[in-house]
């Protein structure tokens, strides 16, 4: 399949994984447009100034974008942020990662996509609070929704009650507005303006005194142009301090959640060589649902030993099937194909990096929404589900059992064929 043909299929796959639940019939449409329509009447206009000069918000018609400053593959590769160097690298840079890592070894906290699913991850984290459990991470890593709430992870304890907040008080309302964008089928500002309001000032200074403690901070966007993930070094933005560090800290954030289709994509303002040009940046997810090292140096065969002492990885998902009749309907029949690509790539990460934890030594360790969670949702960032979701994940938190040490069997599997699988005459 050529390269163009398969980001237009993830691009209307992702578009529609988002809008299935608002396309589909019943209370979910109702309920979930009115909270995306209620953004208009019920919130300031927004003011950053991409708002105020987008023609769509004049006439209710996307029009196109603005043309683009063009450049090469080779520019885009040498590019740095003006005046941060360090700010990140690529993904697939096993050079540049080793050289960001911290200078000793210590316990990673890996957290996955998952989109509202992320109120799991972060009543997780307060329970491991609660019971006393949770570890200085050395390293905290977070893609999309992860990536959200990795800042706050990583500044400490007592963000907790933040964390809890960003993950049970909030609706369709303060992540999208119904409407096109000319780049996407939603616009997200009511989210910049919500990861504005939450990325404060001291949460920087916090996160920049940790960065020097030795601890990292990265976060995952998808570099659309070079098709290429970008880490970002989030402790080396912030220990620059001032406006600009402030503000590409926010853009980073608010590119990893970007879906792409979905939501608009954003662009990073970049130099080379002199040149200045702006990146396209989406979703991280697109090159991974969560990241612990480059994807060279996860190969089973590659030899290398993550330097961690555990790996913890938090999967805002629960890995099984979810049957149901699928109507005939384009974005129903895309959002269930989608989910369960994800699904599918969830626990082949998981697979791998299971192997890669045994390879180089270390602890491996998981927590998934448990498979009995079954409280129901009424649309996308459904306040109700999202508090359940936070609870069960606290519960599982504070639990003696938060982590499982082996990824969850595939549907299907029982408890003695999983527990078999690896003795000798035994395969999958």
């Amino acid at each position: 399949m050529s390269t163009r043909r398969r980001w237009a299929i993830y691009t209307c796959a992702a578009a529609a994984v988002l809008a299935a639940p608002l396309m589909s019939s019943g209370p979910r449409f109702v309920a979930a447009t009115a909270q995306a329509q209620s953004a208009k009447s019920d919130r300031p206009a927004p003011q950053h100034a991409d708002k105020a000069t987008n023609p769509a918000t004049v006439t209710g018609a996307p029009h196109a974008p603005p043309s683009r400053t063009p450049f090469t593959a080779a520019e885009d590769a040498a590019a740095v942020v003006p005046g941060m160097p360090d700010a990140r690298f690529w993904g697939d840079s096993a050079t540049d990662f080793n050289r960001a890592l911290p200078p000793q070894p210590g316990p990673w906290l890996i957290l996955s996509t998952g989109g509202a699913d992320g109120a799991f991850g972060a009543g997780l984290l307060n329970g491991l609070s609660a019971a006393g459990n949770r570890p200085d991470y050395a390293v905290v890593t977070g893609v999309s929704t992860g990536a959200l709430m990795a800042p706050f992870a990583f500044a400490g304890l007592h963000y907790d009650a933040v964390l809890k907040a960003a993950y049970t008080q909030i609706s369709a309302a303060d992540i999208f507005e119904a409407g096109g964008t000319g780049e996407s089928f939603v616009d997200s500002w009511p989210l910049k303006d919500l990861i504005a309001k939450e990325i404060t000032p001291a949460l920087l200074t916090d996160i920049a005194a940790e960065h020097r403690r030795g601890r990292r901070l990265f976060v995952v966007t998808t570099d659309l142009d070079a098709e290429r993930s970008v880490v970002w070094n989030m402790g080396a933005i912030a220990a620059h301090g001032g406006p600009d560090a402030l503000n590409l800290f926010r853009t980073v954030l608010l590119a990893s959640g970007s879906i792409p289709g979905a939501f608009p994509p954003v662009l990073i303002g970049v130099e080379s060589n002199g040149k200045r040009f702006s990146e396209m940046h989406v979703d991280g997810g697109v090159g991974g649902q969560f990241f612990v090292a480059p994807a060279a140096l996860m190969d089973s065969s590659s030899g290398y030993r993550i330097p961690a002492t555990q790996l913890y990885i938090v999967v805002n998902s629960r890995l099984g099937r979810d049957f149901q009749v699928v109507q005939r309907s384009t974005p129903l029949i895309l959002s269930q194909a989608v989910g369960m690509a994800v699904d599918v790539d969830l626990r082949l990460m998981l697979d791998r990096t299971f192997v890669a934890s045994k390879n180089s030594g270390i602890g491996f360790n998981v927590a998934t929404i448990p498979q009995d969670f079954n409280a129901p949702s009424r649309g996308p960032f459904d306040p109700q589900y999202m508090r359940a979701l936070f609870d069960a994940g606290y519960d599982q938190g504070k639990g003696a059992a938060a982590f499982a040490t082996a990824p969850p069997p595939y549907p299907g599997a029982s408890a003695v064929e999983s527990s078999d699988i690896g003795k000798p005459g035994v395969t999958k």
